[in-house]
């Protein structure tokens, strides 16, 4: 049967006309619109980066009482809010003059970067590795993560153990929302619920997470002689079902909490009370 591509002419050919693959003169066969998803992935990745770039640059308007905004806390540095109403170590001097939120969104964004889902998604979305599936990549070849820089892709599961850490901080800021500007206790206002639902979300997609699976569950011979772990394992499997569903409400919800702090702080409206 004609193809219409010389086999002979594709020597040292490699990806979709290697020579070991179909002679097929199109990239692809796919007739749906398939370009949409890496797409809207990565505006939407854009959006957030540029987003979080500009709020972590900024140095202003991420405190509004009881709120602190999640970009800044743990505040690390000796030029945080003096009204700051979290975690405030002071763990660098006076000669850090850079925006706090530099100090710490490394942990957070580590852990998102190297994340297993992260991964595909910027992949497909920036880099067209693949740009979708049954659909050939431009690259001439494909070397995975074996090689600098991406084999630091395996440092996932210490920034795992960092991510944790920063949400439990995140937990005691969302205890702390539920006191008034006068630090009493009886306080709920919107932005209380607003940073109850983000906790919720950084958590679930926290423990949703490829290395705590393992962490619970690896390295077991016999489920049954660990029935705790083995419970423990099959509900951290059930959140990792929805590993790409909870990243995304999480990224989301952590930016509208920064959001709602920036607006507080900066008079556009008041923080509406419930009690």
């Amino acid at each position: 049967m004609a193809t219409g591509i010389d086999p002979a002419s594709q020597t040292g050919a490699t990806g979709v006309h290697d020579a070991s693959r179909a002679a097929i003169p199109a990239r692809h066969l796919r007739t749906d619109r398939w370009w949409l998803a890496p797409a809207a992935t990565a505006a939407g990745l854009l959006v957030f980066v540029v987003y979080s770039t500009w709020r972590a640059f900024a140095n202003a308007d991420y405190y509004h009482a009881p709120y602190v905004s999640p970009f800044y806390s743990p505040c690390l540095a000796a030029n945080c809010h003096p009204m700051h109403g979290g975690p405030n170590w002071e763990i660098f001097g006076s000669w850090w003059g850079l925006s706090p939120a530099l100090l710490v969104l490394i942990f957070p964004l580590g852990f998102r970067l190297t994340c297993y889902y992260y991964r595909k998604a910027y992949y497909r979305g920036f880099w067209a590795s693949p740009p979708a599936c049954a659909v050939a990549e431009p690259h001439r070849k494909y070397t995975g993560e074996s090689r600098f820089p991406l084999i630091l892709q395996n440092v996932h599961r210490y920034f795992f153990y960092f991510a944790v850490l920063v949400a439990g901080v995140l937990t005691f800021d969302t205890v702390l929302s539920f006191r008034d500007e006068h630090h009493a206790w009886g306080h709920m206002g919107l932005g209380s619920l607003v940073f109850l639902v983000n906790i919720v979300l950084i958590w679930a997609y926290t423990l949703s997470c490829h290395s705590c699976r393992h962490i619970v569950g690896g390295r077991l011979r016999h489920f049954s002689k660990h029935p705790v772990r083995y419970r423990l394992w099959g509900w951290v499997g059930k959140l990792n079902e929805r590993h790409m569903l909870l990243a995304w409400c999480s990224l989301v919800s952590v930016g509208v909490a920064d959001l709602y702090v920036y607006l507080l702080a900066t008079g556009a409206f008041s923080d509406p009370r419930f009690f």
